[in-house]
């Protein structure tokens, strides 16, 4: 080897090694920080869009998936298989939490795009049931189980790796990106579900072949994150402490070990979420059945509001950086204890569609008490071997059972008649999660995020 070649080496390893290796977040730039947030984040964009995606269209593809029949019948079934994904995002927080927390933040971030990938492509080029007949269910099942799987353990790495790359001192700020990409994701299924409505299909076409596209389009976007994960940088804190802690596996019995912050996230998951549920998936529903509001004009209140609950995130982020993650929470499950009932009272009167954005943004005004620190305040009660996996996966769990379920009991409750119930139904979850903030240190303060 000559000189020249010898040089070139040297100048190379470097840069192979800063591609996947650990990054020393004290010696890194903005921009390089910046990168390194958009890329833990963008995953969440592709995962909400794809699950949202589902919701939108499934009026259009139930009938090319399951038998001829009646309409309503058709939707029960799609809607069965929405709920099964729900149901296995306990399991994605278990294994891709424990995954994480194992080979890396990167490792798992990018197993985790691949699997929603895969699950768009599926749904995208499954033939009907006219077709292969109960393969056509099969394998809409299958590709939402992976899907299912894929959200459940995003959801804890992205957490991890957010709060693991940002500064010390503006953690909340940049964690806060989680829910903005999470919040964008379900802003480009409405806006795409606008424009092939009004602009490029016709109600034929979509019930034909155009309900495809926007699977298409999540896994090509879904391609471009899987391209940006490549070059993420592992954190500092987990290659730090990986062959510190090498005998302490993650997993569910070292989790035991844990459980006053398992117990934390359980509570303060289960009064954010259904808040988080009601007023952002559930919310169109309601402006259209309870308000009187048309298809149209709801989604264009829900998409209005929902852009300035996703501007919201970081400047509340922000904020908890300067007063603290308890301030906020005690903040957000007050208001939403004391403030819910009115709120959706007030909504469910008819009125102009100014009044119904100003209640619904109050509404979210509220809930970004929760959602802007919802991955850094967790982040913060665990230590880095097991970090991912306490996130994850009582977040998925507690989502399972109470976001998962949020939307159906305020349609059953309307449809016996007593539909203000689950208005006291999410307040109260709200106070659960009241007595809990109140009670709980400020993790900004006690946080574990530098600790083996």
């Amino acid at each position: 080897m000559n000189a020249n070649e010898a040089e070139m080496l040297a100048d190379l390893a470097p840069r192979q090694r800063t591609q996947t290796g650990p990054m020393d977040t004290a010696s890194m730039t903005q921009g390089a920080r910046l990168r390194s947030i958009i890329s833990g984040s963008a995953g969440n964009l592709v995962e909400y869009f794809d699950w949202y995606v589902y919701a939108a269209f499934a009026l259009y593809f139930a009938p090319k998936f399951f038998p001829a029949g009646d309409q309503t019948a058709q939707l029960m079934n799609t809607a069965a298989v929405f709920a099964i994904g729900f149901l296995v995002r306990p399991l994605g927080g278990w294994l891709l939490g424990s995954y994480a927390d194992r080979h890396g933040r990167r490792a798992a971030l990018l197993l985790s795009v691949m699997l929603m990938c895969i699950g768009s492509l599926m749904i995208a080029f499954t033939p009907g049931y006219d077709r292969i007949g109960y393969g056509a269910p099969g394998l809409l099942l299958l590709a939402r189980l992976l899907q299912g799987i894929s959200l459940g353990g995003e959801y804890g790495s992205s957490a991890a790796y957010l709060s693991e790359m940002a500064t010390p001192t503006r953690r909340g700020f940049y964690s806060s990106f989680q829910y903005v990409t999470i919040i964008l994701g379900q802003l480009l299924a409405l806006g795409i579900l606008l424009v092939l409505q009004k602009f490029v299909l016709t109600s034929a076409q979509l019930h034909d072949w155009g309900w495809r596209i926007p699977f298409l389009c999540g896994a090509m976007i879904a391609a471009t994150a899987i391209w940006m994960r490549r070059n993420m940088k592992e954190t500092e804190s987990f290659s730090e402490t990986r062959s510190q802690n090498a005998k302490r596996h993650s997993n569910i019995r070292e989790l035991a070990k844990h459980p006053r912050a398992v117990m934390t996230v359980v509570a303060l998951t289960a009064g954010g979420t259904v808040s988080f549920y009601t007023f952002t998936t559930y919310m169109q529903k309601y402006l259209v059945n309870t308000t009187g509001f048309t298809a149209d004009d709801a989604t264009v209140i829900s998409s209005i509001a929902l852009m300035v609950f996703m501007v919201l995130q970081p400047l509340a982020g922000l904020l908890s950086d300067f007063i603290g993650r308890r301030a906020m929470l005690i903040a957000f499950s007050a208001c939403a204890t004391v403030f819910t009932v009115p709120l959706l009272s007030a909504l469910s009167v008819p009125q102009s569609m100014g009044n119904a954005l100003v209640w619904y943004i109050l509404a979210l005004v509220i809930t970004t008490g929760y959602t802007s620190i919802n991955a850094i305040f967790k982040a913060e009660l665990f230590p880095v071997h097991i970090r991912a996996l306490g996130v994850g996966f009582p977040f998925a769990v507690t989502v399972s059972v109470f976001g998962g379920t949020a939307e159906y009991l305020a349609l059953w409750l309307k449809s016996i008649g007593h539909e203000p119930w689950f208005y006291y139904y999410v307040s109260s979850c709200a106070a659960l999660s009241l007595i809990v903030s109140l009670t709980m240190k400020d993790t900004k303060a006690t946080s574990r995020i530098d600790q083996n």
